[in-house]
């Protein structure tokens, strides 16, 4: 993944990431006691979820910070580091879940991601995904770009945002048949008090990486100013988020 967590913000001020994940888990129909690993499990809210939904889920994710709170609010699962190109199960399971995970992982590596998956789910097994589509948030990273080429600097895009065809292509060359997919618009309220300067500090870093604190700051209040009238109603923050959701089988 592309990128280092603030784990206890995530979990205090981000809630609705796994919130919103919630409603994903009904896409699973594999029977209750399947085995189910939740891919990029932050903070395992949601692989609780699972186990409350009957299976036998285990959580995973590169984040030692995001694992350390997983393991101390579900003392009863199990949670393991792992990368998700190059994680290693003791056996393949039913089902994999992942959600708002894979638009962090570079382009250039999706196809190694969805192989990956495949050789981890037994046959006929399912992967159930989402994670944010064409367009996600595209008012925010646009306005950062503007903000970036005024002062002469390039605002690099560094997430994965695919269209349904562009995805299920890569899911097809590698091996698992998509039976779901949609790409729709979830305009995402943001925390009470919580504006797009805290969204752009917790989900953009890799653009202002040793970029000097004042200028990213002045580009920061700049991107608020302009997105104000866009994305701000009655002092509560929408972000402009677009998802892509899927359902495929193991061929």
């Amino acid at each position: 993944m592309n990128i280092e967590w603030n784990a206890k913000n995530y979990t205090n001020h981000f809630s609705f990431v796994h919130q919103y994940g919630e409603d994903v888990l009904k896409l699973i129909d594999a029977p209750a006691g399947s085995s189910v690993l939740d891919l990029g499990c932050g903070n395992g809210a949601l692989t609780k979820k699972l186990t409350e939904l009957g299976f036998r889920a285990q959580g995973m994710d590169a984040s030692d910070d995001m694992l350390a709170i997983a393991r101390q609010n579900n003392p009863d699962i199990r949670f393991a580091n792992g990368d998700a190109i190059q994680f290693i199960l003791p056996e393949p399971v039913d089902v994999i879940f992942s959600n708002a995970v894979f638009h962090w992982i570079d382009a250039e590596k999706q196809d190694a991601l969805a192989a990956h998956i495949a050789s981890a789910l037994k046959p006929g097994g399912t992967l159930v995904c989402e994670f944010g589509g064409k367009n996600c948030a595209e008012s925010v990273h646009f306005t950062l770009e503007q903000c970036f080429a005024d002062r002469g600097l390039k605002y690099r895009r560094f997430n994965y945002f695919p269209t349904i065809a562009e995805y299920t292509a890569i899911l097809e060359r590698n091996g698992l048949r998509p039976d779901y997919a949609v790409l729709f618009d979830r305009p995402t309220p943001q925390s009470p008090g919580k504006t797009v300067v805290d969204w752009i500090e917790m989900f953009v870093k890799e653009p202002f990486k040793d970029m000097d604190e004042k200028q990213k700051a002045e580009i920061l209040q700049e991107t608020e100013n302009r997105l104000r009238p866009k994305l701000c109603k009655d002092d509560n923050w929408i972000i402009d988020y677009v998802r892509i959701r899927v359902r495929a089988r193991k061929v």
